[in-house]
């Protein structure tokens, strides 16, 4: 690793004694503080899995980012939604409304992993939702769909700085819109449920949005803000592979394994305002909408 190097490391309780546990474990003296006990970061000029296994040694749950000094604060925030955002898979709650939820959410499963083709999965998916009453999406966003802890303040805080944020997700509009509205996402970009006016017809509009448009979607809005170094992509699943491999800072949350080893770091302890921690942002500069 290169001197210009920054190490930025979050707990997932703020514990002063850990901070400075680790400080010792590492070996290093001079830390900005992001966060009093939770937040920090420093000059790190080792490898990634040499402080992994520092940390390892510690038993204790941190997230950590290695990345270039410079740069880090992004312009863009491109977000999936199901499973990133949100705590749930959309079309694995409409499934239940269905009788279908064990099914379906298998499918899902295998589709995140990246064992199954996903246009191929989401049709057979859709297929399965067929004649279910249109009244049953609001119902469904209203009692099962649940924000992920931080996801707002990820989004007014980079607003707040002039990034663009935008939602792209291999699930429905239906419900990235309401997601987008509740966040304050300024686009957001998904599939559409077809409809005969009162059910669901069983089938999804094409061109279906997978992994590669994630991707297209990235190049698209940070083309006039420096490109794709200029973008932070957060995602968990197979088809948010590429806008993660694709991004200046990609950050696997949670992730399926594809993920996670495409990513440039990754989320598995805390929340989403880890990702602001990343780029060097104080827990006093955060906005709380």
């Amino acid at each position: 690793m290169a001197q210009d190097t920054l190490a930025t490391l979050v707990l997932k309780r703020a514990d002063q004694q850990t901070v400075d546990a680790i400080i010792d474990a590492v070996g290093v003296t001079n830390i900005v503080t992001l966060s009093d006990g939770k937040a920090f970061e420093f000059a790190y000029d080792g490898e990634a899995q040499t402080l992994s296994s520092a940390l390892a040694g510690l038993n204790i749950d941190v997230d950590f980012c290695l990345q270039p000094a410079q740069g880090r604060k992004k312009n863009l925030l491109i977000c999936d939604m199901d499973s990133t955002l949100i705590g749930q898979e959309c079309i694995d709650e409409l499934a239940d409304f269905a009788g279908v939820k064990d099914h379906v959410s298998g499918i899902t499963e295998r589709a995140m992993r990246g064992e199954l083709d996903f246009e191929a999965a989401l049709t057979e998916r859709v297929a399965l939702l067929k004649d279910l009453p249109l009244s049953v999406l609001e119902t469904c966003f209203k009692e099962r769909i649940v924000l992920n802890k931080g996801a707002v303040t990820l989004c007014q805080t980079m607003k707040a700085n002039g990034a663009k944020t935008v939602i792209v997700s291999g699930g429905f509009t239906f419900f990235t819109q309401r997601v987008a509205e509740a966040c304050g996402f300024e686009a957001h970009h998904a599939n559409t449920l077809l409809e005969d006016g009162e059910r669901l017809i069983g089938d999804v509009g094409r061109p279906i949005l997978g992994r590669d448009a994630k991707r297209e979607t990235l190049e698209k809005y940070s083309a006039d803000i420096g490109g794709n170094a200029a973008a932070i992509a957060i995602g968990d699943g197979a088809n948010d592979l590429a806008m993660i491999k694709a991004a200046g800072l990609g950050v696997a949350f949670y992730a399926k394994p594809a993920a996670a080893a495409a990513a440039h770091c990754a989320i598995n302890h805390t929340d989403l305002t880890t990702a602001l921690y990343f780029q060097g942002y104080k827990e006093s500069e955060f906005i709380h909408a």
